[in-house]
């Protein structure tokens, strides 16, 4: 009896999804529990301390115009991730062995040590910026505690958006995406809106660090995904 009951609890023990805010991630849209959705933009840097003080000064009162401009919060995050260099040293193992001349491939075999060396002494850190644009229609506030509850305790059952509805708030979400990258290019930034498979990739090596880095995440299109049932 003992053994049964162990086992039902096991059964009945809330998954990994259950902790997390994410109801789904569809058309380049994470779309949260609560209903709200998110985006999320990658951006490149800028080597302040490099420009001279009236480029410092520009940037900073540019900087402050984009922010004024917009009504709505956003997020900045700045992520510091182990540099993975395994593909690349790995394409240099294919160019190696496919390189007919002989002194080209003894050149790549050493550069090929010379970076795993370079990674074994130090561990070589890359840092990545993204901005997390977010929309919350109003619709959501009339949400009662317990619909909220049972959200958390039922990820399965969550809400799935009627396409309408959510194409709808999809619309207005792009147009906040257009206004935030509109203003970082004008401060000189790129800008990269993410899609699904990047999406997927960044929560999944965000909520994994040590296994992403071991175990990289597939291409969700081979992914065998079983549809949730409802109750």
């Amino acid at each position: 009896m003992q053994s049964k009951k162990k086992k039902n609890q096991k059964g009945k023990r809330a998954s990994t999804q259950a902790s997390l805010p994410i109801a789904e991630i569809k058309d380049g849209v994470v779309v949260l529990k609560d209903g709200t959705l998110r985006s999320v933009l990658i951006t490149s840097s800028i080597n302040f301390a490099l420009k001279s003080e009236d480029e410092q000064n520009a940037l900073i009162s540019n900087y402050v115009g984009f922010l004024n401009s917009i009504d709505f919060p956003m997020q900045i995050v700045i992520q510091s991730r182990q540099l993975q260099i395994e593909p690349y040293l790995e394409k240099l193992y294919e160019i190696e062995k496919n390189q007919a001349n002989e002194l080209l491939r003894v050149q790549i075999a050493d550069y090929r040590a010379f970076m795993r060396e370079l990674i074994d002494i130090g561990q070589i850190m890359t840092k990545r910026f993204y901005v997390v644009v977010p929309y919350n229609p109003l619709s959501n506030k009339k949400k009662t505690w317990w619909t909220r509850f049972k959200e958390v305790l039922k990820p399965m059952a969550s809400i799935r958006m009627k396409e309408e509805a959510f194409e709808r708030r999809k619309g207005d979400l792009e147009s906040r995406v257009r206004q935030i990258v509109s203003g970082l290019q004008g401060i000189g930034l790129q800008v990269q809106q993410l899609q699904t498979q990047e999406l997927i990739e960044l929560y999944y090596s965000t909520y994994n660090p040590d296994i992403a880095f071991q175990e990289p995440m597939q291409d969700v299109d081979k992914l065998r995904i079983d549809e949730p049932t409802s109750v």
